[in-house]
């Protein structure tokens, strides 16, 4: 049994205490903010103020594979979150008569749901744990050390001042401004602004390897509620929609919540405007999905959100030379995180912790443990982090030069059009959506292609990304005066 520390109360962090406490280990949590998420969703939701984490009041969506990691092994977490309001839907329940059932289809379902939910069932859980105490109002500050070489490692070749081999710095522990804590393997789970690599500065460890590609995208996102009698919005038109310039989305949640996103390059002049809510709500009117949540008289619950800054950021404490520092591993953000573009967040934060809680105890503070979790992050999650570059890079040249222009990009703008229309194809979509099969996998599929380059055969005047405004209708709606400052949110006014 090992004593694993967790730095960071969000979901990666609250589920790698969990995972990590049902897996026979104890657990010490250390969050920096006084409170835990509870059960008043909407108070917790919209009025808790969290600068730390600016996703946090942002769209999420459970894809499959999160869904899959929570009936395994959290089934309590699960039922809790369909208690509290979080929904299901199949991809396929896209079609008016879903296909014949194969296998894995099983997996191809989503949760609905703020994030606040997931949150809370974690949460609950965590404090009928036994085994696991939970530090809320601690931050860490920094880390223990080792006094010495790390006794469990040969000493890994690094370039230092004098030349020579440099051991692997070993983390026994953290520090907080109350005390120091000793445990077997510390868990980074403080995500992308977490203060990680000025701590592993400090204990004199070679810098991690980051990664960063800008997206060049921000997201404004405003929240809504259906009105009473109205359990569920419409079951189509598709809730994403792309333009060449512009992109809106709609994210079904919990107890008849749902946002409406609209997604612009950082680079477009008119992108301040969408800060004010009429302008906002004209502008997401102008995509169909928009349009058909919005005309069903649904009840402002904020205001207009915006977030940008989106980078898709890998960081590996591994390097030419081996790890960097031993007794000390990440999870969820810390290690990768993905524009939320494709969803992908919640399933790669679950999969790590998940790993933790399985290897724990394995020799945690070990190089050879550092070293083996990471081998696991670059097979495992680095593959996915690469096709969200990829996939951002391709949504962010379209909305910068306003149009795709080549014919690989209509063909893949294609496959995802086709995939409305042919179940087979959908399906092959959703696997790869719900991080079931690779892309590289799944569209090689010679039926795959025939299928869709029959669908393009039959629509020559096809052009890819058509749906929603002009340029000159965007520019007319985001031209227009700004209303004034938006009236209080429900949230706030109760």
């Amino acid at each position: 049994m090992a004593h694993v520390l967790v730095v960071g109360g969000g979901v990666g962090g609250l589920a790698t205490a969990l995972l990590t406490a049902r897996h026979g280990h104890t657990v010490e949590l250390f969050e920096r903010d006084s409170r835990a998420p509870g059960a008043a969703l909407d108070r917790d939701f919209f009025g808790w103020r969290r600068p730390s984490v600016p996703q946090a009041a942002q769209p999420h969506v459970l894809l499959g594979a999160a869904r899959r990691v929570l009936l395994d092994e959290l089934p309590d977490v699960h039922a809790e979150m369909l208690r509290l309001g979080a929904q299901e839907r199949h991809e396929l329940d896209w079609f008016d008569v879903r296909p014949p059932v194969r296998d894995g289809d099983e997996d191809l379902v989503m949760i609905q749901t703020r994030r606040i939910v997931l949150e809370s069932a974690l949460a609950a859980a965590l404090r009928a744990e036994p085994g696991v105490v939970c530090r809320y109002g601690e931050p860490v500050t920094g880390l223990v050390l080792a006094p010495g070489p790390d006794a469990g490692a040969a000493p890994v070749a690094a370039p230092v001042a004098r030349g020579g081999p440099s051991p692997v710095p070993r983390v026994t522990g953290v520090r907080t401004a109350a005390a120091s804590y000793a445990g077997d393997l510390v868990v980074d789970a403080g995500g992308r602004r977490g203060a990680a690599e000025r701590w592993l500065t400090a204990a004199g460890c070679r810098p991690a390897a980051v990664e960063r590609h800008r997206t060049g995208l921000a997201y404004f996102c405003r929240w809504y509620r259906l009105p009473a009698g109205t359990p569920e919005g419409p079951r189509r038109p598709w809730s994403v929609a792309g333009g060449t310039f512009a992109g809106c989305a709609v994210f079904p949640a919990d107890n008849r919540v749902f946002a409406v996103t609209l997604i612009v390059h950082t680079g477009d002049a008119t992108r301040s405007a969408l800060r004010d809510p009429a302008v906002f709500e004209e502008a997401a009117r102008s995509f169909p999905p928009g349009a058909a949540w919005l005309d069903l008289g649904a009840e402002p619950l904020s205001e207009v959100l915006a977030i940008a800054g989106l980078d898709n950021r890998w960081c590996a404490l591994v390097d030419e030379h081996g790890p960097v520092v031993s007794g000390f591993v990440p999870v969820g953000d810390a290690v990768t995180h993905t524009n939320p573009t494709l969803g992908q967040g919640t399933s790669l934060a679950l999969w790590a912790a998940l790993r933790v809680a399985r290897t724990a105890h394995q020799d945690p503070g070990s190089a050879d443990y550092a070293a083996g979790h990471h081998a696991w992050a670059v097979r495992t999650l680095k593959p996915w982090f690469d096709f969200q570059v990829v996939a951002d890079t391709a949504i962010g040249e379209r909305y910068a030069t306003q149009g795709l222009r080549t014919g690989s990009a209509r063909e893949r703008a294609a496959l995802f059009d086709c995939a409305l229309d042919d179940p087979e194809v959908m399906r092959v979509r959703a696997r790869v959506r719900h991080l079931a099969v690779s892309p590289e996998q799944a569209y090689a599929d010679p039926d795959v292609r025939a299928r869709v380059a029959q669908w393009l055969a039959a629509r020559p005047d096809y052009v890819p990304n058509a749906t929603g405004p002009t340029r000159a209708e965007w520019e007319k709606v985001t031209a227009a005066q700004p209303s004034g400052p938006p009236p209080p949110s429900t949230a706030e006014r109760s």
